[in-house]
Order: structure tokens, then sequence, then C-alpha cells
């Protein structure tokens, strides 16, 4: 995201008619949208300028129309209520226990998939998307830090499969290096691909690059890659698209006979509870 520049023209935006583009494109995801993926579609859309006064002022509009009733809901990935479960009662405890009963559902599968991204606030529609296929999901937020990538090692090698790292990120400088620092700090990686985003999908897609950063350290090399030094954030990609690039990586891996085995037992188990 941009600092304000006087090319910055949120303060003469229509916010009435932003709004309710902004709005549909709330509408179109199946989950809920934090403000960030939210204001990268906009400026997708060319509809808003990728500086930091758009990005605040798209956040105090919005919260004055969510307040009002006007503006569906966003998702604050950072603020939750923090409280220990209860129970009215034992038999709802027993209700509840029933109806969460999962087995471990990639147990026969020939491959360890992980999904990563680069952006936290993607999990959640990852975790809609293929939650229930058990696949692990793996939020880097930008560099992941040691103590993250030593859980992950440990995590892959528990399962005694081979493993296979399916991976989404920023198209630029940064984004396209830390799936590979990723990649060279936990080395347990029998495949690793890219799911998202590339140069070519942003032709593809028709999504617009905007400047890239000048003071980053991998930026040279960016531009020796690609010819020029742009930055396209992975949430400026529609949720359905991104969907079906993950799903078509997915099922090269999956083993969907082996999949319906765990279900069935799984529910044969849940009725002995």
């Amino acid at each position: 995201m941009k600092t304000a520049t006087a090319r910055d023209t949120s303060a003469a935006i229509d916010w009435s008619a932003l709004l309710t583009a902004a709005a549909a494109i709330v509408a179109s995801y199946d989950t809920l949208v934090t403000l960030r993926q939210l204001f990268y579609r906009l400026v997708a859309a060319q509809l808003l300028p990728n500086t930091t006064n758009a990005y605040k002022a798209l956040s105090k509009h919005t919260a004055v129309a969510r307040r009002a009733g006007t503006f569906p809901r966003l998702m604050d990935r950072g603020r939750s209520i923090h409280r220990y479960p209860t129970f009215r009662s034992p038999e709802q405890a027993r209700a509840v226990l029933k109806a969460g009963y999962r087995r471990d559902r990639t147990d026969g599968q020939p491959w360890s998939l992980y999904l990563a991204v680069e952006k936290a606030g993607i999990v959640a529609q990852l975790e809609d998307w293929f939650g229930d296929l058990g696949i692990p999901i793996l939020p880097l937020g930008g560099y992941s830090s040691e103590s993250f990538e030593y859980a992950v090692m440990q995590d892959v090698k528990a399962t005694g499969r081979d493993a296979v790292l399916l991976y989404g990120g920023d198209f630029d400088a940064s984004g396209e290096d830390i799936d590979r620092n990723f990649v060279t700090q936990t080395d347990c990686w029998d495949e690793v691909r890219r799911v998202a985003l590339t140069r070519t999908q942003v032709a593809e897609y028709d999504l617009p690059p905007q400047p890239g950063k000048e003071l980053d350290s991998r930026a040279a090399g960016f531009v020796a890659r690609h010819g020029a030094l742009v930055q396209v954030e992975l949430d400026a990609l529609p949720p359905d698209i991104l969907r079906d690039l993950f799903h078509e990586e997915i099922a090269e891996y999956w083993d969907d006979e082996a999949y319906q085995l765990v279900l069935a037992r799984e529910a044969e188990e849940r009725e002995e509870l």
C-alpha cells in the first residue's frame, strides 16, 4: 500500500456509489471478508487508488455504513472475544462432542498436502472451501518465524508421508521471495506448487498492477525476471478464481476413495458416542 501522493483522489470519490460496488464485492464471497481484501478488490477494479489515505477512508466509510445497518459485516481477524467454552448440562456437552467428532480425514492419502498463504486474511476462505478435507492451512503472514517453521517441520515429519506445499502469495518482489524463504528454511517438501499469483495469471485475469516498492531489497531481481517493478495483491483475485486454482492443484494429489472411507468410519464412530 502506498503513502498518500498528489494522485490520491480518495477525497473526491463518490462514496455512495463506491459503497454500493463494495457491498456487491462482499456479497460475492461465501465467507466474511477482511477490509484489506475488500480494499484490494476495489484497487484492482480501479475504483480506489492504492494509497494509505484511500484505505483509511474506506475503513471510515464502511464502518459508518455498518453501524447504520446499510453495509454487510466485515471480518476482523485481529480481535475476538476470549472465553472458556461452557455447557448448560452434561447432555449438551455430549451432544457438542458428538456433533464435532472428526477423524483425521487425511488418513490413507498418498500425500500430505499443506495449503500456505502469504496473508492470514485468506485463511477463512480456504477453511470454508477445503476445511472438510482436513488439509492443514499455513498462514505465513509474510516471512515466517523460526518457531513456526519448526512446528511445520515437526508436523510434516509426523505424517510419515511425502509432503506437498500449495502456496498463494502476492505478485511482487517480496511476494515471490516469501515462499522461497519458507521452503528453504523448512526443507521438508517433496513438491512445491505456486498456486497464485503468477505473471501469467495477472495478465489472464486482467489484474491491473500497481507500482512496486523501489526500496525492496529484492526489487532488482524481480525486474530482471519480469522486466518491470510491479505489485499485485493476492487479495485482488476474485474468490471463485482463487478457489478453483487451489481445487485444481489439490485434485492432482487427492485420493477421494480413501477420503470416503474415512468419512464412513467417522459416521459409524459418531453414532457410538
